[in-house]
């Protein structure tokens, strides 16, 4: 790196972070965000390629750019439909998403929502089952179903995601296709420390399912932009209803998020009250922990 960052977590520093959706940029034109508390530039040129840089002051948004103007690049790829970016040395090899190359699917870019809360408790929000009956109601759960049946969760690929299987819910509205209340099947994959991915039972094919990512930017240790990517097995054509059926469950997360203290994790096993149906918490936070993260949360020995 050629200039010295205000985060000094390697762990942080050497992640792939994303920083906004391929769709919505207009080639050639600067784009500028906050990613783990340093001003950076990013933007498609017109020859279609992705970049990312350190910002410079004279640089406003909005303002033309081509490759041969960047002064501090950073690394930059795209990948589902999102520009991601690094402060540091990123590894090359990527976490894998095969449903979104599948040419029957249906991807949706569903917005990009700012939330005052760090990107562990974003992403450990999404893991949760519990919460579906009280504060989505009517749409991913309702009373009296409200029991987390028994699942498992484990680390698997040597170390690098969570999963958690046989996970089931009843849900009135699991998706705009669906045709009244249905027993969901779900699979959850953690497979970066500040992204994670649903994946549910799709009501037009029993064999396979729709897939649901959050992929967060820490702006900083309490601010959060979370990207929403939809991967659907569906009939809907009008992108903004799905986005607008996204959106609606992500406000009604939101106030809970920003009101949710502390804000950054905490990853000691003592600090908050584990339920049985938690282990994907319990499990997401000895993760974080092992790894050696310190960037969003409270080190367990704090």
């Amino acid at each position: 790196m050629s200039r010295a960052t205000k985060c000094a977590d390697p762990v942080a520093l050497d992640l792939w972070h994303p920083v906004g959706a391929v769709v919505e940029l207009a080639p050639g034109t600067v784009n500028e965000t906050h990613l783990l508390e340093e001003p950076v530039s990013y933007g498609v040129s017109n020859d279609g390629g992705v970049h990312a840089w350190r910002s410079v002051p004279h640089v406003r948004p909005g303002t033309a750019f081509s490759p041969a103007d960047i002064a501090e690049p950073l690394p930059a790829t795209s990948r589902f439909g999102y520009l991601w970016t690094s402060l540091g040395s990123p590894e090359a090899e990527f976490f894998e998403l095969p449903e979104f190359h599948e040419p029957d699917r249906h991807n949706v870019w569903a917005g990009s929502i700012g939330v005052h809360t760090s990107a562990p408790r974003a992403v450990e929000n999404f893991l949760d089952m519990g919460h579906f009956p009280y504060v989505h109601s009517g749409y991913l759960g309702i009373e009296p179903h409200t029991e987390v049946k028994e699942y498992d969760v484990e680390v698997v690929d040597g170390g690098r995601e969570v999963v958690a299987t046989e996970c089931e819910f009843f849900q009135p509205l699991g998706a705009l296709n669906a045709d009244g209340g249905m027993l969901m099947g779900y699979v959850y994959r953690v497979p970066h420390p500040y992204c994670a991915i649903l994946y549910k039972s799709s009501p037009i094919d029993e064999s396979r399912m729709d897939a649901i990512a959050i992929f967060c930017q820490p702006v900083n240790e309490v601010t959060t932009r979370a990207h929403m990517l939809l991967s659907m097995l569906d009939d809907e054509n009008d992108d903004r209803l799905l986005k607008r059926f996204q959106l609606l469950i992500f406000a009604q997360d939101k106030p809970i998020l920003e009101n949710q203290q502390p804000k950054r994790l905490p990853l000691g096993p003592t600090v908050e009250t584990p339920v049985r149906s938690d282990k994907t918490s319990i499990t997401y936070r000895r993760w974080l922990a092992d790894m050696g993260l310190t960037y969003c949360v409270i080190p367990a020995d704090s």
